[in-house]
């Protein structure tokens, strides 16, 4: 990967996820009046062989041995650590998870004063954010010459061969406290969509838009410190139907204009030939992509020319 300017954003993704990650880059570039100032750059686990050679090999995870699938969901999510390293710590980058659409221009975040922090980004919402006090690293603004520690190929592989466990390292537990600061929520909106929002997030997986109807490809976490009877159900789930037995199917979004936000720019993707028909068609064959996807397409709306925010013209349904 070639890294030429001083501010890059990347988008993690897996081959599951690929549709949402080229969605959300023409989201970026959309919204975006400077773009010559950035860099935009689709991690695809695939580029990286280190997954590969860990495919059904046991990892810590929050306290729990599991078995390492690049077939789940959220495989993606050890490159968030990457951009540091792919852009020689130097300069900034901005790192997103492939369900995240900016609305707003990115700039105004890759460019702002973040303080002498290293890293920017909000708290988790629910028990993961208010009791173990985990940050969201799905949305992170990155110092990059202040994280010369992250390795991020050593330290997956410590998750396999050193009891370095994945949850901690996910939720910036490792990091200094001191070197994190706060942007606004705005930034990385937990399925929440109003004029405010400046990047989309829809974090709640059984409702992401594009994979209604679909059977259910993702593993839950399994600890609850508030009721840990849930964790005991969902590993003798696990153990007696298989890592997705009994988890059912991605449901209808409850937010219409979430789903119409997706797909307008799905949309504009199939029209500007970044996403062609033959492509979406495989993707919906290997059930990464809804069945119905040409037919949610042809019922959406155009969304209100750029820089206008998607909702500008919407009422909420």
């Amino acid at each position: 990967m070639s890294i030429m300017k001083n501010y890059g954003v990347f988008i993690q993704t897996n081959h599951k996820q690929i549709v949402g990650a080229i969605v959300a880059e023409h989201a970026l570039r959309r919204y975006s009046s400077h773009n010559d100032e950035f860099d935009v750059h689709i991690m695809d686990t695939r580029d990286y062989p280190f997954f590969q050679a860990r495919e059904g090999q046991s990892y810590l995870r929050d306290g729990v041995q599991r078995v390492w699938l690049n077939d789940d969901l959220q495989s993606f999510t050890p490159t968030r650590f990457m951009p540091p390293q792919l852009m020689n710590y130097q300069g900034r980058a901005v790192v997103i998870d492939p369900d995240i659409f900016a609305c707003t221009d990115i700039w105004e975040l890759l460019s702002r004063d973040m303080q002498g922090k290293a890293i920017m980004c909000r708290m988790r919402s629910g028990p993961k954010g208010f009791i173990d006090r985990c940050y969201a690293s799905s949305v992170m603004l990155l110092e990059n010459s202040r994280l010369t520690h992250w390795k991020p190929e050593a330290q997956f592989n410590a998750m396999f061969d050193a009891g370095y466990d994945y949850q901690p390292w996910i939720c910036l537990k490792n990091e200094d406290p001191e070197s994190i600061g706060f942007f606004e929520k705005e930034w990385n909106d937990f399925d929440t969509f109003s004029p405010a929002t400046k990047m989309l997030h829809t974090t709640r997986r059984k409702t992401q838009p594009w994979k209604t109807g679909l059977p259910v490809d993702w593993r839950p976490s399994e600890r609850f410190r508030l009721f840990p009877p849930a964790a005991w159900l969902l590993r003798a789930r696990r153990h007696l139907f298989g890592e997705y037995g009994l988890m059912g199917k991605y449901k209808a979004h409850p937010d219409q204009n979430q789903e119409r936000f997706f797909f307008g720019l799905l949309k504009e993707c199939i029209a500007q030939g970044r996403i062609s028909e033959e492509f979406l068609r495989e993707e919906m064959a290997r059930s990464h992509v809804r069945h119905d996807a040409f037919e949610v397409l042809a019922r959406t709306p155009d969304l209100p020319p750029a820089p206008a925010h998607p909702l500008s013209t919407q009422q909420a349904a």
